[in-house]
C-alpha cells in the first residue's frame, strides 16, 4: 500500500461524494477535536420508520436502544460507533442501527462511550463493557436471548468491539455469538509506520491514526508493551473467539491490518468472513450511503449478521 492514493483509485461511483471528505476530520489538535465534537452534538436523530429509540444512562456512559415495532427475532446487536477514539457520537449511526433493527428484527444497543485523550484506555472499553452488561441484564425485558447477542462496531468502534470480545472471552460467562468488525482500527503499529504518511489515505490518514492511537493509549503508538485488550491485533492467541465478519476497503489505511487479523482468526480456528471492497476508502458507507456499492456492502454485512444470530425474520 505504498502508492499514493489518487482520485483515480477510488471507485467511480464513490469518487464525487468522497472528495469533500478526502482530508478527513482535524483530530490532531484540541481545537480541531472540539470543533468536530460541537458539530456532532448538533446532529439530529435519524431513525428508520418502524423503530423506537430510547436512551438509558449506564454508569459513566449511556446507550441508545433501537427496538423494532414488528416481529422480534430474539437476537441482539451491541454496536460501537467510530471516531478514531477521539471523536464521534452514537447518533451518527442511527440510520445503520435502526435499519438493521427493523430489517432483521434485532434489538440494537449502541454505546455512547467516553473519548480520548480526556478518557484514555481502559475507560472507553470499560464503557463498552458496561453497555454489554446492561444489555445482558435487561435482555429478557427487551425480548432478547442473552446468548444470541453480536458485538460489532465500525472503525475505532470496530477496535473497541474486538477488544471487548477478547475481554469477555478472558472473563468467561456468557459470550457474544459473533463479532461484526467494519473497517476496524485494530493495530497501533500501523500508525508507527511513517512511510504510510506519504500515501495520503482518504478520510483517515496515518497522521490522524497516530494522533488517535496516542490519545487512546497515552503513549506513542507501536512502542513498548500495551495492556491486554487495548490493541486487539497485538493479542497472541485468538483461539476460542466467536465467529467474525471483517470488512474493509482495499484503499483504506486499515486494509493490511484488517486482512491480517482475519487471516489470524482463521489460522486460530475461528470462522471468519472477509469482505474487501475494491476502490473503497475509509468510512465510505457513512459518507456516500445511497450508492450501489454501499448498499451492497451493507447488505452483505446484514446477511452475515442474519446467519450469525440464526434469525428467521424475512
Amino acid at each position: 500500500m505504498g502508492e499514493r492514493i489518487t482520485a483515480e483509485r477510488v471507485d467511480a461511483e464513490l469518487r464525487g461524494g468522497m472528495r469533500r471528505m478526502r482530508s478527513g476530520p482535524p483530530v490532531g489538535s484540541p481545537w480541531g477535536r472540539a470543533v468536530i465534537r460541537a458539530v456532532q452534538r448538533l446532529m439530529r436523530p435519524d431513525v428508520a420508520d418502524g423503530v423506537s429509540l430510547s436512551t438509558v444512562r449506564v454508569g459513566a456512559a449511556s446507550v441508545r436502544v433501537y427496538r423494532p415495532e414488528g416481529e422480534l427475532s430474539g437476537a441482539g446487536l451491541l454496536w460501537v460507533h467510530g471516531g478514531g477514539y477521539v471523536i464521534g457520537q452514537a447518533v451518527m449511526d442511527d440510520r445503520f442501527c435502526s435499519v438493521t433493527a427493523r430489517d432483521l428484527g434485532l434489538v440494537v444497543v449502541s454505546v455512547e462511550y467516553r473519548r480520548s485523550p480526556e478518557h484514555p484506555f481502559p475507560l472507553p472499553l470499560d464503557d463498552c463493557l458496561a453497555g454489554w452488561t446492561w444489555f445482558q441484564e435487561h435482555a429478557a425485558e427487551l425480548g432478547v436471548d442473552p446468548a444470541r447477542v453480536v458485538v460489532g462496531g465500525q472503525s475505532a468502534g470496530g477496535g473497541l468491539a474486538a477488544g471487548l470480545v477478547q475481554r469477555l472471552h478472558d472473563a468467561g460467562g456468557t459470550q457474544p455469538v459473533a463479532q461484526l468488525l467494519m473497517c476496524p482500527m485494530l493495530d497501533d503499529r500501523t500508525a508507527a509506520r511513517r512511510e504510510l504518511d506519504a500515501v495520503g489515505h482518504w478520510v483517515w490518514s496515518n497522521r490522524k491514526n497516530r494522533a488517535g492511537w496516542a490519545a487512546y493509549l497515552g503513549q506513542e503508538p507501536g512502542l513498548g508493551e500495551v495492556p491486554p485488550h487495548a490493541v486487539p491485533a497485538r493479542r497472541d492467541d485468538l483461539a476460542g473467539l466467536p465467529p467474525a465478519y471483517v470488512a474493509v476497503g482495499d484503499i483504506d489505511l486499515f486494509h493490511d491490518e484488517d486482512v491480517r487479523y482475519a487471516e489470524r482468526l482463521r489460522a486460530a480456528g475461528v470462522p471468519c468472513d472477509l469482505d474487501v471492497v475494491p476502490g473503497a476508502p475509509h468510512g465510505f458507507e457513512s459518507i456516500v450511503p445511497a450508492t450501489e456499492l454501499t448498499v451492497g456492502y451493507l447488505g452483505r454485512a446484514r446477511a452475515w449478521l442474519r446467519r450469525a444470530v440464526g434469525t428467521a425474520v424475512a
